[in-house]
Formats: structure tokens, sequence, C-alpha cells
């Protein structure tokens, strides 16, 4: 029979969105491989997020909806328990599977290890993680039952820096929320952490030249002092190429094109990322002050900040978000996009030369692969985390500082866009940036670290 492989991502775009690039990628290197993507249907995500298009090698098996009343996008319990009660599916579809292909083994994304992992130990199937992350967060991750059994207190009130092999010393309150001990998620991500060192083999989406510490001491054992490390596979950066072109140029990159090179400063916040109606004004006080060009997307503040007549799936009306005539002194200089732009024609694109962002990783890859230094302001999920590591590691970013409250004021937004686009600092993590876009020429390419990690991952699920 045919040979096969199972991916198994997530239920967010985030998730799945890196996992169908890696199929492309090992279809590119190994065109006789079929591979199937189970899709775990969340009742508030319809099936028509699945990026497209795709070879025809890759086939989706779409799961049924299970019955739960989910209304949230984000990272939420609910999610976990529709990867829980998907389980009996997985099970069906993988035997389904199975009776037409060979099955080689299954990758699953970390998110759905603890359901998943127990389907392919009774089919003796070899179990992949999969982490769509930066690898310092695996190491985290990794060593959190070491951390955990370590402290009593959870680590917003230790106040301390922690000790991770893999990371630079992380101010405690940094560490990601699911990590804080009585975080509604941190039983799970426990979980999480103790399975992946059951994994066949851990895959991320990295390159080893963005983190060598990390990946070192991964490997040398030392984020799980008492049990056998599992091989590490880094594949990234994977990218999601579009492009934008034809008739359908968006209005952004038509400005875009009138601008001087590397002269725009890009402020974009992922899909989730959204700000009070006080914030969205300190960042528009702080940005015409600056005197730099901006490209700024602007989403309609947060549920609990509008008023309950407020539709969030309308476009935000920028003249009430924003100050008084700010649009119309800034016109020469920026541009306010509602909601959307293509970020990475964006990034690309030779008139940007700075980008403030949130912080999510596959946001980060994209600007590295573009050459685009960073400002790094975390909002949700791991991204406090990640910028400790973008900043005091990989140095590929300059911190935006917040209040206790998460606050930026305008003369903060003010000082590090100037920072970022016209000082010595800002030139350091330029350069760092443009031979971190260079490095990750070389792994992807023949012979390179990412190249030679996905040829040992294919042989060691084909020499089993």
């Amino acid at each position: 029979m045919e040979e096969a492989i199972v991916m198994y991502p997530a239920p967010m775009l985030t998730h799945l969105a890196p996992m169908v690039e890696f199929a492309k990628l090992l279809l590119t290197h190994h065109p006789s491989l079929s591979i199937h993507i189970l899709i775990a249907t969340r009742p508030s995500q319809p099936s028509s997020t699945v990026p497209s298009p795709v070879p025809p090698s890759i086939t989706f098996h779409y799961l049924p909806t299970v019955d739960l009343l989910l209304t949230s996008t984000g990272l939420d319990p609910l999610l976990f328990d529709v990867i829980r009660l998907s389980n009996p599916d997985v099970r069906r579809t993988l035997l389904t599977i199975s009776n037409n292909y060979t099955l080689n083994a299954i990758i699953v994304d970390f998110f759905c290890t603890s359901a998943a992992f127990e389907v392919a130990s009774d089919l003796n199937l070899p179990a992949y993680s999969f982490l769509p992350s930066a690898l310092g967060a695996v190491a985290c991750l990794l060593y959190l039952p070491t951390l955990s059994n370590k402290f009593t207190q959870s680590f917003q009130h230790l106040n301390v820096f922690l000790d991770i092999p893999g990371a630079p010393p992380i101010p405690s309150a940094d560490m990601p929320p699911t990590t804080f001990k009585g975080n509604k998620l941190y039983d799970i991500f426990l979980d999480i952490a103790t399975n992946l060192r059951r994994s066949t083999g851990i895959i991320v989406d990295t390159f080893e030249y963005l983190e060598p510490k990390s990946f070192k001491e991964i490997n040398d054992g030392l984020c799980l002092p008492d049990y056998p490390t599992p091989p590490l596979y880094c594949i990234g950066p994977l990218i999601v190429n579009t492009t934008v072109d034809g008739d359908g140029v968006p209005q952004c990159i038509k400005w875009l094109n009138s601008q001087p090179s590397k002269s725009v400063v890009f402020l974009c916040f992922g899909s989730l990322g959204s700000f009070s109606v006080q914030q969205l004004k300190e960042i528009a006080v702080g940005l015409e002050r600056s005197g730099q060009r901006f490209l700024w997307i602007v989403r309609n503040p947060p549920l609990e900040n509008q008023s309950s007549n407020i539709d969030t799936k309308i476009d935000p009306d920028l003249k009430s978000l924003l100050p008084p005539g700010f649009l119309e002194r800034t016109k020469e200089k920026g541009l306010v996009v509602k909601s959307w732009a293509p970020q990475l024609a964006v990034l690309n694109h030779d008139s940007v030369g700075g980008f403030v962002t949130h912080c999510g990783w596959n946001s980060v890859l994209e600007s590295v692969c573009a050459g685009v230094p960073m400002l790094a302001w975390p909002l949700y999920a791991e991204q406090r985390f990640n910028r400790v590591l973008m900043v005091e590691e990989m140095k590929i970013a300059l911190p935006m500082v917040e209040s206790e409250t998460g606050f930026v004021s305008s003369t903060e937004v003010e000082k590090r866009v100037k920072e970022l686009m016209g000082s010595k600092e800002g030139d350091s993590v330029r350069e760092r940036t443009l031979a971190m876009k260079q490095a990750a020429k070389v792994a992807t390419s023949e012979g390179g670290s990412t190249r030679i990690a996905l040829a040992k991952l294919v042989d060691s699920w084909t020499k089993k």
C-alpha cells in the first residue's frame, strides 16, 4: 500500500497554517508521500479557514463538530474540550486511513498531544510533537515540570529571574500565563509539558542559527534532567507564501509604493490583537510626535471597551477611535488601515523599515525572513516570553515598555519608534535581523540545517 503520514493540528488558524505549510514542504522534497490532515472543527470556526491551495497529495479529513457552546476564538479551556472530545473520531479516522495506506507516523500539534498520543500508542504509531513556537519557548515547556516542583508560589508572584536551560534569564512575571499556578489552563499545560517527553521526536518551526543556545541545551538534555530528550527537528522558518498582484493590489501596497525605501514603520498586532480606545489614542499621539512615516492596522477595541450596540464584525470608525484631526494632520506621512492588511506583502515591501509587533511567532518569523527589525509589544499568550527571547537572546527587536497595568504611554511609543527607525540601537537590531534573513535562506537551501533536519525526520519514520 501507499505510504502516508497523518497530521493533527490544533483547531486554530495560527497553528493550522504552519502545519499545512510544513506538509507542503515535506512534499516538495518527498513527493511520493501522501499526507492526511485531521481537522477538529470548533463550533465558532468554520472549515473554510483551512489554508488553500494545497497539492493533491494532501487530504483533509474533517472531524464531526463536537456539541459545545464555544464562542471564543482564542486560547480557552473549551478549545481543549473540543480536542479531547474529538478523540474517538481521531481514532476512527486513523483506522479508516490505515485500511488504504501504510501509516508511518502521526505528527500532532502540541496542544493535542495529551489526547492523541493515547490513540497513537494503541495503534502502535510513532507520534511526533509539532510546535509552531520559538525554540526557547519549547525549552521552557520541557522544563516546566521541573520548575513547577521547584517553586510552590506561582511565577507571577515570585519577582525573580528564572534560570531555564535554553533561554536567557526570564523575569518570572514574563512566563506564559498558562504556566501560572491557578490559571485555568495550568493543569492542561503541565500535562502537555509532561507529554512532550513521550514524543518520538519534537518538530519546531524555527531554524538552528536563530536560536543556537536553545538548540544546544535542549539537545544536551538540560531541559529534561530526569528523562531522555526526544530527537529535535528544527524545520523552519515556515512562511505561508502569498502574493499580491494584478488588479487586486490593496490600497496600502499602492501607498507604500510611493514611500522612500526603509522609511515606514508598520504596526500590526495579529488576528486577536486589539486595544482600548484610550490606548489607541496614545499610539496615535506617539506616532504623530515621532515624525516617522507609518502604516497602522487598527482593529475595533475588545468587547469590554465597547458599548453593547457595537458589532465587532463591522469596520472600526477611525474618526471616533483616534484623536480629533489625527487622520488629516498625518495624511502626508501615515496611512491607517481598518482591521486587516496583507502582512507578509507589507513586510517584504522595500519601503518598510520597522515592524511594531505583538510577538506572535508566525509574525516574528515573517519579519525575520523579510529582514525587518522589530519593536516588541506583547499582548497575550506566550508573547511576553517571546519578547525576552527576541530582545535578549536573538537581538532582533527593541522592547516596548508598558506600565504594570499593561498600558503604553504616547511618550514611550514616540521614543521607541524613533529609536527603531533612527538610532544606533535600531541600526544594531536591523543589521542583526538582516543577518538572520540570510541565515534563514542558508538553512532552507540545499545542505542547510533545515533541509538536513527534514531528511533526518523522514528517515526516522521510514526506517522503523
